[in-house]
């Protein structure tokens, strides 16, 4: 079973300085067939201007992971953090019982381009937790690597990724043209894959920056570079 969902369907926020495009409902934006994929809630594609940003809000119950794509994002919370967020590094941030964080773009200049993923926990009211990690983009050349993980049973955290609580990963994957990788799918999961830039193919389907594909009841998911490409790969339980 295949779901597509194409970059020009997505929902879209637009204000002075930020571009926000949104794969499923969120905030002012409602799809009643668009409420997310299995556990995961959220895929906002966001470009923020120079001296943009998102003043303190609150988070709660949510596992938000945030990959850096272009620019540099300055990330403040309630545990005391205060970092800098780079392309190649991945962010996550466990709200459990409840967090409040800002996120600036402090250039004078340059945008910012993130995106920024939330899937919902396996328990509500855990100890609110922040990481922050590097995945160099030679690590994940051509190779399908996990950064975020809660699965137990592919050793994802032993191998480097962030641990989250859920029984999901999100993997990062910079393909070049003419390139192909593979990723296994167990019985009763599912993938959801997002083209962050580029082209590629996958499932017959050729998907552009911002398409995503959803995949159920297949073995394994091929995906083929069609150009320099970035992709973000979900498996959901």
């Amino acid at each position: 079973m295949l779901t597509i969902r194409r970059a020009d369907e997505r929902g879209i926020t637009e204000i002075e300085w930020l571009k926000s495009w949104h794969t499923f409902s969120f905030g002012d934006y409602h799809d009643a067939a668009h409420m997310g994929f299995r556990t995961l809630r959220v895929i906002n594609d966001d470009i923020i201007g120079a001296g943009g940003g998102f003043g303190t809000h609150p988070h709660r119950n949510m596992e938000i992971i945030t990959i850096m794509l272009e620019g540099e994002l300055t990330h403040r919370d309630s545990l005391g953090h205060a970092q800098s967020l780079r392309p190649g590094e991945v962010q996550v941030m466990s709200a459990g019982s409840g967090i409040r964080h800002s996120e600036f773009n402090a250039s004078e200049t340059a945008r910012a381009h993130l995106i920024q993923t939330w899937i919902t926990p396996r328990s509500l009211g855990i100890t609110p937790r922040y990481e922050q990690r590097a995945f160099p983009r030679e690590q994940r050349l051509n190779k399908i690597i996990p950064v975020a993980s809660g699965r137990r049973d592919v050793g994802d955290n032993a191998s480097g990724a962030i641990e989250i609580h859920q029984d999901a990963s999100l993997s990062l994957l910079a393909i070049q043209a003419g390139k192909s990788a593979t990723h296994m799918i167990a019985p009763g999961r599912a993938v959801w894959l997002h083209v962050a830039r580029g082209r590629v193919t996958a499932e017959g389907e050729t998907l552009s920056a911002g398409d995503a594909i959803g995949v159920e009841g297949v073995p394994e998911l091929s995906i083929r570079g069609e150009m320099e490409s970035d992709v973000l790969i979900f498996d959901l339980a």
